[in-house]
């Protein structure tokens, strides 16, 4: 298949390319930025541009038959200080996108959601694909809200999406900037020899998933022909307390602890049940916590070494 990798560029689009390319599809990528910790992969189509701009989302969609749309231009940090540009960039620009790409004929979509944030605080744990969708931040409302219009474009126009709630994803690759993932950012401090900085008690409780069974997931449900919803997480929860311990262990360093006040859209556990990914595809995370962080540590030792 000819797939345009929207956000190719990034941190989990980057471990998708490499996934399409090993199973031998034709990529094109499309993203405002080269990608910021290797150089340009050969074979591959780089598309630059803005998400927001029809005239080059259309000119980047020209003979391709599957879109992977892994843009968003906020994080749940960002999203909640300026929620109508969430709300502008990320839900217009995917409806944008949509028709689009449906004028020139394409109808395969996959859709890269937000498993941590769509459903807000929850009543069972682990929590399935039927659980209400109840969030309580700006970042998951607008994933709810662009998930709402993806069904009602699949009824009226024909559009044939498969969307992904994928958990806590971490992996080498990741940006450290602080404002998401506390992985790459923690491992970035410890590197660094400076204190790590902890929102809340730490005892709040994530489901991390390595990036690379992400991407194999992501790359399964986009070339197939199912469309639907599917958690993909490692279905385990891990509070920020044992992340720690396990950081520890794998960098065999110490350092210290900064606590700070929770942020009041926290949600204080999130763990996904992905036995629908199972069932349907034969998937789940292969890549354990330990084995992850350590392939991590080793990314981020080997970069600022070579920085």
């Amino acid at each position: 298949m000819k797939i345009l990798v929207l956000g190719g560029c990034g941190f989990i689009g980057s471990h998708v390319v490499d996934v399409l390319l090993r199973e031998g599809h034709d990529v094109r990528i499309f993203d405002r930025n080269e990608e910021s910790f290797r150089l340009s992969l050969p074979g591959v189509d780089y598309r630059r541009g803005d998400f927001t701009d029809p005239v080059a989302i259309a000119d980047a969609l020209q003979d391709v038959d599957a879109v992977f749309h892994l843009v968003s231009t906020t994080f749940p940090s960002t999203a909640l200080r300026d929620p109508r540009r969430d709300v502008r960039e990320n839900l217009i620009g995917t409806q944008q996108l949509v028709e689009v790409m449906l004028d020139v004929g394409i109808k395969r979509l996959l859709f890269l959601s937000s498993g941590g944030t769509v459903y807000g605080i929850t009543e069972t744990v682990p929590i399935p694909e039927t659980h209400p969708l109840r969030p309580i931040n700006a970042y998951g409302i607008t994933k709810v809200a662009i998930e709402h219009y993806l069904e009602m474009y699949r009824r009226t126009r024909g559009l044939s999406p498969i969307i992904v709630r994928a958990s806590n994803p971490f992996g080498p690759r990741q940006s450290h900037t602080g404002v998401q993932g506390v992985v790459a950012t923690f491992l970035n401090r410890i590197a660094n020899g400076t204190p790590v900085e902890i929102w809340g008690d730490g005892t709040v409780v994530r489901d991390y998933i390595y990036v690379q069974d992400l991407a194999r997931f992501c790359v399964q449900a986009g070339t197939s022909e199912r469309e639907g919803v599917y958690n993909a997480g490692s279905g385990q929860g891990v509070s920020l307390l044992d992340l720690l311990s396990a950081m520890e262990q794998v960098t065999d360093l110490g350092f210290e602890r900064n606590f700070r006040s929770a942020p009041p859209t926290d949600v204080p556990v999130s763990v996904l049940d992905c036995s629908a990914a199972k069932r349907d595809f034969g998937w789940s995370a292969e890549e354990n916590l330990a084995a992850g962080l350590k392939a991590t540590w080793a990314w981020v030792s080997g970069f600022q070494s070579s920085s």
